[in-house]
């Protein structure tokens, strides 16, 4: 597997931002409750991140460390103002549908993180795979949790009509709670498939939760350094 392919596996499985890495979740509870918005948020997302990622370390050697972050948020709301307006003009009921959530993207952890943690240290190849990566990753986990709500609260898939009518949609699915619910499930099944989240790979590990900051023993602890080296990594 070439850097490039590894970078797209990462986003879609390894390190998937929703499911693994819990990144983002204020959008995925917010607009997954059909599977045509979670698609249209994960790609909106896909995009900014792509071309944010390439901007940022296109000018990574320019940017000075002491306005990095203020930096990375002009050029993502610049990035995001585009797409807002992309989706307004050619998209109105996707435009719609998201509402706030669009200019939201601007602060989105995934954006943030993804530009300080991988774009502003390396090429802009790879950084243009990790967007990618971490954005066609998003936008899975956004469109399964928005399939499975809309079925089970609505009866409808992408809008059609998949279950007969005498069957009577659980309303709670398409309610916040329904939302934890279901990428309760998906986190489930990752943990089953072997594809562990950060806490608990540090559990089954370290035998630790990984809070090192609130542990009595961490001063002993010969995990610690690993511990927090690996968070920083993350």
């Amino acid at each position: 597997m070439n850097k490039y392919t590894e970078r797209l596996y990462n986003g879609l499985i390894k390190e998937n931002p929703t499911l693994v890495l819990m990144l983002g979740m204020c959008p995925t509870l917010a607009v997954s409750t059909q599977a045509m918005n979670g698609i249209g948020m994960g790609l909106s997302t896909t995009a900014v991140l792509i071309l944010s990622n390439v901007v940022i370390s296109a000018l990574r050697k320019v940017i000075p460390d002491e306005v990095r972050l203020p930096s990375y948020i002009v050029i993502v709301a610049s990035l995001v103002t585009v797409t807002e307006l992309l989706i307004e003009a050619y998209l109105p009921s996707l435009y719609k549908a998201l509402g706030i959530y669009i200019p939201l993207i601007v602060v989105n952890c995934i954006i943030l993180g993804r530009a300080e943690a991988y774009a502003n240290k390396n090429t802009i190849g790879l950084s243009a795979m990790d967007g990618l990566g971490m954005g066609l990753g998003f936008t899975i986990a956004l469109t399964l949790a928005g399939l499975v709500r809309e079925v089970l609260g609505s009866g409808t898939a992408f809008g059609l009509q998949v279950l007969p009518e005498s069957v009577e949609p659980i309303g709670i699915f398409v309610q916040p709670p329904g939302a934890f619910l279901v990428i309760a499930l998906f986190i489930i099944i990752m943990n089953a498939i072997g594809i562990k989240t950060r806490q608990r790979q540090l559990v089954e590990s370290n035998g630790c939760e990984g809070g090192c900051a609130g542990c009595m023993a961490a001063a002993t602890c010969p995990s610690k350094g690993k511990n927090a080296e690996k968070g920083a990594a993350k």
